[in-house]
């Protein structure tokens, strides 16, 4: 796409946010649609597929946050001047075509899409058709921001697929595609990793994890605990596994401690042999699998490790390389847990939670990128552009 200067980006953008303020009962109406015809059995994509007064304010706001960001495109990252007389600036550029396939969320189609269009890209929004008529009115009003500005609608197009048609335009793309993000469960990350010709960057499952070590504050690690387990537990960012240190002091008084105040939450709980010798009535785990699911629910796993090498080689070997917190009152630990463990987001003493781009100071994201090339954690604005070289010179040739 023709690069666009700063100064019209940004008038649409303003006036994209005049458009979600105008015509909120027509977005609200539309989302009604989605939510006569869901099953609500699935409460965590309920939850995300709701639109609200409140949900179309963080919409309108997570425009204006973009709008009043840094142009993220042609900054310079680094000149060099060679002994042959050649100058090299690397510069930053757009990636060109981004695909998005995401669930449920049509917030997501105001994120991905202001982020992608601010840093001079197109983008493709593949949403799930639980979302249909709400992404369809929201892209019909980025197309009017466009449209006011004089610029064409296809800066960001609506795909209209089933799985099948997706599945085709993954390996046989009608247009150059330059990166696609999957933003979903581990089938949906799957399905696109082996059909796609071109790079995915992987927005990955949570299935996150928090060890409370044996010098932990117990009633922080409790209010931890319960924020990160319960507060939205449809976000990736959710707490999934607790991981208790057999060396604590009153082990067996705060697992039951910490049984009452999951079960006060309304959590079920699922237990390891060990845990199980103490919690006598919780269900035991019949499944090894279940160290590797992202629950999505008011569920979680509690488990007993003996030291912080063994919480480290757990949580490695099962997280979803999300988020990961230890709770101690010891630096030194916290800081060897941190360098070790493999997470995109580590944590002392705080909620998992807050793994999220707003939170985090990034504003708005397109995703929480698991992967480590080419970025790992909140993919923002700044997230969205790759690298350009531009080579000055004078009629230099190469000898050797």
């Amino acid at each position: 796409m023709k690069l666009l200067n700063t100064e019209i980006k940004n008038k649409v953008l303003k006036n994209m946010e005049q458009i979600l303020d105008e015509n909120r009962d027509e977005l609200l109406q539309a989302n009604q649609k989605d939510l006569d015809v869901f099953d609500r059995e699935d409460q965590a994509l309920y939850d995300r597929l709701v639109v609200n007064q409140k949900k179309i304010d963080q919409m309108i706001q997570a425009v204006r946050e973009v709008r009043l960001q840094d142009d993220p495109v042609n900054k310079e990252i680094s000149t060099r001047e060679l002994d042959n007389g050649l100058k090299i600036v690397n510069k930053t550029a757009p990636f060109g075509t981004i695909m998005i396939i995401y669930e449920s969320r049509p917030d997501v189609t105001i994120e991905a899409a202001v982020l992608a269009f601010k840093a001079n890209n197109k983008i493709l929004l593949k949403g799930g058709k639980e979302a249909y008529h709400s992404n369809k009115a929201l892209v019909k009003f980025w197309h009017q921001a466009l449209e006011k500005n004089n610029l064409p609608v296809d800066f960001i197009q609506f795909l209209e697929m089933d799985r099948t048609q997706t599945q085709d335009f993954l390996k046989n793309p009608d247009q150059p595609l330059d990166l696609i993000v999957p933003r979903g469960g581990e089938r949906l990350i799957n399905f696109v990793k082996e059909h796609a010709k071109c790079a995915v960057l992987v927005s990955g499952r949570g299935n996150n994890f928090l060890y409370v070590h044996k010098e932990a504050d117990w009633k922080k690690s409790l209010d931890v605990i319960i924020n990160a387990k319960t507060h939205k537990i449809s976000a990736c960012n959710a707490l999934d596994k607790v991981l208790i240190d057999t060396r604590i002091d009153g082990f067996a008084e705060k697992l039951e401690e910490l049984r009452k105040v999951l079960s006060k939450k309304d959590v079920s709980i699922v237990v390891d042999e060990k845990v199980k010798t103490i919690l006598k009535d919780e269900e035991v785990i019949s499944d090894p699998s279940i160290w590797e699911e992202e629950f999505l629910a008011m569920k979680c796993v509690i488990g007993a490790v003996d030291n912080l090498d063994d919480a480290v080689q757990m949580i490695n070997n099962h997280s979803g390389g999300h988020s990961a917190s230890i709770m101690t009152q010891n630096n030194s630990v916290a800081q060897t847990f941190m360098e070790n463990v493999d997470c995109a987001a580590v944590y002392q003493n705080a909620s998992t939670r807050f793994t999220d781009g707003g939170q985090m100071g990034v504003g708005a994201e397109l995703a929480i990128s698991t992967d480590k090339l080419h970025h790992r954690g909140p993919l923002g604005l700044k997230q969205l552009v790759t690298n350009k070289y531009y080579v000055f010179g004078d009629g230099q040739i190469r000898v050797q």
